[in-house]
């Protein structure tokens, strides 16, 4: 992000126009929209900026710019036709520590404009530094037809009963109690008497919430997904969305985390291998603290929450302090990782099973049944095999596994830095190891990628192959 996005507060401040052209007059359209003290100087004005002179909306100068003219400018556009004129005007500007715009030109520019909805007090600003207006003016059309015209006028109706509003004793009830305001009973009122029927509908609905205890705390349990937020369902953006307390694991994407509510506080209770960890029960302690003080928690568990999760325990401690939750699925990485090899899970004459397996339990390397697990066909996703390469390996050859059965490593699956890497079960631990895979990674045992497969149709004989 090259440009940091702000509303920049201009009552009572000056904004400096340099040029009187076309190109302000499109400026001014924007400017003149706040109430910020407008002064353009420029010759040969177009009319359009004559006539808001003579309306007093703003102050004109028939002359260039000069250093006197800046003092207690917040901002000075540049829009002259002549580059010259607006490089000195610019230079003016910095030399007093002022941010300059110059229309068209993004490398000199300190800031620039955004494509604005406008539902004062609600604003919607729109930008792309600069490199797509074309986009910019299409989505600022989509949000213009989305948000209803009447959306400022609740919006100030709701500013008058702000300092009521704080005296509803949870966040929860308060992000309710708005939500309906401004989505249901608000716009029916105003619908129904203009201005006088949303703040009726306002009225009655902190009446109501006056007289109503707070609501014990909810505890989601948000499957994240292998790692693209576009692999979420809509139930778990809501649920992000609405998050007062996320508790999340180390695999969870930094992309998936940005979906949560800004103001929600975060912690990452990660456990890894052979590195610091969160216990379990501190884990659970956290979660009924926190709901107890009446919060929305979102437990967020990378994949899905039912699988290799921990699930169960994390519940039974909710129940066991009575505390409400619910479980909203995700994708698992086996699934994330199939499709990025390019393959499916089950196939007729292959496999007619699937076994989601770990190979580290609280003991260390966990057991499991190798036999089934060799035999010709069999399809496994393992978790959590980076370090138990050498484990597997030797108890599926001790179980007769053909040394040549294939293995996929999948890192990162979903994410834009994913690897497929296609390797044998002798050569596994090699793989794992010259590859040097850092991010979260997902065998699969028994299936190729698709592109592996194309190479070598008549049988598996590539050591390790990066696909």
């Amino acid at each position: 992000m090259q440009h940091f996005p702000i509303f920049l507060r201009l009552t009572g401040r000056r904004v400096v126009v340099s040029g009187a052209g076309q190109a302000a007059a499109a400026k001014l359209r924007l400017l003149l929209k706040s109430d910020a003290e407008i002064s353009v100087f420029g010759p040969d004005p177009v009319p359009e900026i004559l006539a808001r002179h003579r309306e007093g909306a703003l102050r004109h100068d028939e002359r260039c710019v000069e250093t006197g003219d800046l003092g207690g400018a917040a901002l000075l556009y540049c829009a002259n036709s002549d580059p010259s004129e607006d490089a000195r005007a610019a230079a003016l500007a910095r030399q007093r520590r002022i941010p300059v715009n110059i229309v068209d030109n993004l490398e000199g520019s300190d800031f620039t404009t955004p494509a604005i909805v406008d539902r004062d007090p609600v604003t919607v600003a729109i930008g792309t530094e600069g490199t797509a207006p074309v986009l910019a003016r299409s989505l600022k059309a989509a949000f213009e037809a989305q948000l209803p015209i009447s959306l400022g006028p609740l919006a100030r109706i709701a500013q008058t009963f702000r300092n009521r509003c704080e005296c509803v004793p949870s966040g929860r009830m308060r992000r309710a109690l708005w939500s309906e305001y401004f989505f249901r009973r608000g716009p029916r009122g105003y619908a129904r008497e203009s201005e006088s029927g949303a703040r009726d509908a306002l009225r009655s609905l902190l009446d109501e919430a006056a007289t109503t205890t707070r609501p014990p705390g909810l505890v989601s349990f948000v499957g994240a997904g292998p790692g693209d937020p576009e692999l979420l369902t809509l139930k778990a953006r809501n649920r992000l969305h609405a998050a007062d307390f996320v508790v999340h694991d180390r695999l969870v994407s930094s992309q998936v985390l940005e979906l949560a509510r800004r103001e929600a506080e975060r912690v990452c209770a990660g456990k890894s291998g052979y590195g610091p960890s969160w216990s379990q029960l501190r884990i659970n302690a956290l979660l009924v603290r926190c709901a107890r003080e009446g919060q929305h928690v979102i437990r967020l568990k990378s994949g899905d929450p039912a699988v290799l999760g921990r699930l169960d325990e994390e519940i039974e401690a909710l129940e066991a302090a009575g505390i409400p939750w619910e479980v909203v699925p995700g994708i698992t990485a086996a699934a994330g990782a199939a499709a990025d090899m390019g393959v499916s899970l089950t196939r007729r004459g292959r496999n007619s099973e699937l076994r989601l397996i770990t190979a580290r339990d609280v003991d260390g390397f966990a057991e499991h049944d190798w036999a089934a697990l060799a035999r010709p066909g069999s399809v496994a996703a393992i978790y959590m095999g980076k370090q138990a390469a050498a484990f597997l390996r030797g108890r599926l050859l001790m179980r007769g596994a053909a040394p040549s059965t294939p293995i996929t490593i999948v890192e990162n699956a979903s994410r834009q830095d994913k690897r497929v890497v296609a390797t044998t079960l002798l050569g596994l631990p090699d793989a794992l190891d010259e590859t040097n895979f850092a991010g979260p990674v997902v065998l699969m045992l028994g299936i190729l990628p698709r592109a592996a497969m194309r190479k070598a149709p008549a049988g598996f004989e590539v050591h390790r192959e990066a696909v």
